[in-house]
């Protein structure tokens, strides 16, 4: 497919802002957008005629459907727009607004907006595939919060200019830490450097198709393949390797690594994948996951008190959102006291995540590795299971919060291997596939 997408790029002349490549490589526009659809007129034909619709009609009708919702870019031809950024620019507003009119329906919809929120994750989660729900949500809600501060609450007159530069500056802030986190966990690789040998066999292997490469594969031998074999050989340096390689990747993962199944990479000390960046949390990234955590949370708390002392002066600010007589008389101040009750339910949500990370990086364990440990029950749990303890990596509190802060710096750590090790695993390699 992508080499006939080539081929007619090649041909033709350079894509215009309104023009794109489709699925099928034929080169389309976005006013055609609902043309040609012959897998939509099979479905509506069936379903006039009342006869059973194809198994696989109405994913191609989906495929066609996401294919073709595209906006014009300038360079490269029009874009595809992911469906799933689509719902929180939409819901969240009409959501707010409808419940600025009474607290009783207020109520209802900030109560149900999490539990969605909360059955979209588990349904996307099962599923195992990437989507920008969250991402879109997160980012829409930080801007669409920042624009209702600046247009109902600002001019009340109750905030100063330096108050709303502090508000302005923790936002463009968060959104920096943001793009910072979404530069990448840091994803396992080979290490070039310490490659040793090559084996080239002609037997397939079971999770590859025999067809690819004519039957024939070549194993690279590195050094970081060959982690953890240095004390025993034998039946524990099989196992070892077997623990230690990704059969997705194709890589020898070092100690703390593990395999993200929605991403499809393998990542060094992999916490866990956040849907609210759709992107995983490893090495690389963490402390500026951290960071971002913490500023947003600072500004929310920040932006929240402003709203609260705007609509709720005669009120304190532990009892303003509990208690605030008067503020649905006006629909702007009814507006502003509903978003800040939305505000605060997603800085109790993010408050208790990076509760959960400090704790972790304190006792130095990911969240990998602790929901591992209690499912085999390899660790110790503490103050309603907040506190899961390995006692595997942790160095204490002062040296855990040091590892952490450094770990960035060390990527690729030596693994000093001995040589007689080096040459029984090419030993074992060949006479391993020279028997099959």
């Amino acid at each position: 497919m992508k080499k006939r997408a080539y081929k007619v790029l090649e041909e033709e002349e350079t894509l215009c802002c309104c023009e794109y490549v489709n699925r099928l490589g034929e080169r389309s526009h976005v006013v055609a957008c609902c043309c040609d659809c012959e897998d939509l007129d099979d479905a509506c034909d069936r379903f006039m005629k009342r006869e059973p619709q194809k198994p696989e009609s109405l994913s191609h009708v989906a495929e066609v459907f996401t294919d073709r919702i595209r906006v014009p870019w300038l360079w490269g031809g029009a874009r595809k727009v992911d469906l799933s950024i689509i719902p929180p620019l939409i819901l969240l507003p009409v959501l707010l607004h409808l419940a600025a009119f009474h607290f009783l329906l207020g109520m209802a919809i900030l109560i149900a907006l999490p539990g969605l929120v909360l059955w979209y994750y588990y349904f996307t989660h099962r599923k195992k595939g990437q989507t920008l729900f969250f991402l879109s949500l997160a980012l829409f809600s930080l801007a669409y919060m920042y624009y209702l501060f600046i247009t109902n609450v600002l001019p009340r007159g109750d905030v100063s200019l330096v108050q709303l530069a502090v508000v302005t500056v923790g936002v463009i802030l968060t959104l920096v830490a943001l793009v910072h986190t979404k530069r990448g966990p840091g994803i396992v690789r080979p290490n070039k450097e310490a490659v040793h040998s090559t084996v080239t066999y002609y037997s397939p292997q079971a999770d590859r198709d025999p067809v690819i490469n004519g039957g024939r594969q070549d194993v690279t031998m590195t050094v970081a393949n060959r982690v953890g074999w240095s004390e025993h050989a034998g039946v524990e340096l099989k196992e070892s390797s077997q623990r230690n390689w990704c059969p997705v990747c194709r890589v020898v993962r070092p100690p703390r690594a593990g395999h993200c199944r929605i991403c499809g990479v393998c990542v060094l000390r992999l916490d866990h994948h956040c849907v609210w960046i759709n992107s995983c949390v490893g090495q690389v990234n963490h402390r500026s996951f951290l960071l971002t955590l913490v500023l947003f949370l600072l500004t929310s708390l920040y932006g929240i008190s402003l709203v609260l002392q705007s609509v709720c002066p005669n009120q304190h600010l532990l009892t303003a959102l509990l208690y605030c007589p008067g503020v649905y008389d006006q629909y702007s101040s009814a507006l502003c006291f509903t978003c800040a009750w939305y505000s605060g339910i997603v800085t109790c949500g993010l408050l208790h995540l990076l509760v959960v990370q400090v704790i972790n990086v304190s006792y130095n364990v990911t969240e990998r590795e602790a929901r591992i440990a209690l499912r085999d029950k390899t660790a110790r749990r503490a103050y309603w299971g907040l506190v899961v303890d390995t006692g595997v990596y942790s160095r204490g509190f002062r040296g855990n919060w040091a590892e952490f802060m450094t770990m960035g710096e060390k990527l690729n750590p030596p693994f000093p291997v001995p040589t007689e090790l080096v040459a029984l695993l090419e030993v074992d390699v060949q006479e391993k596939y020279k028997n099959e």
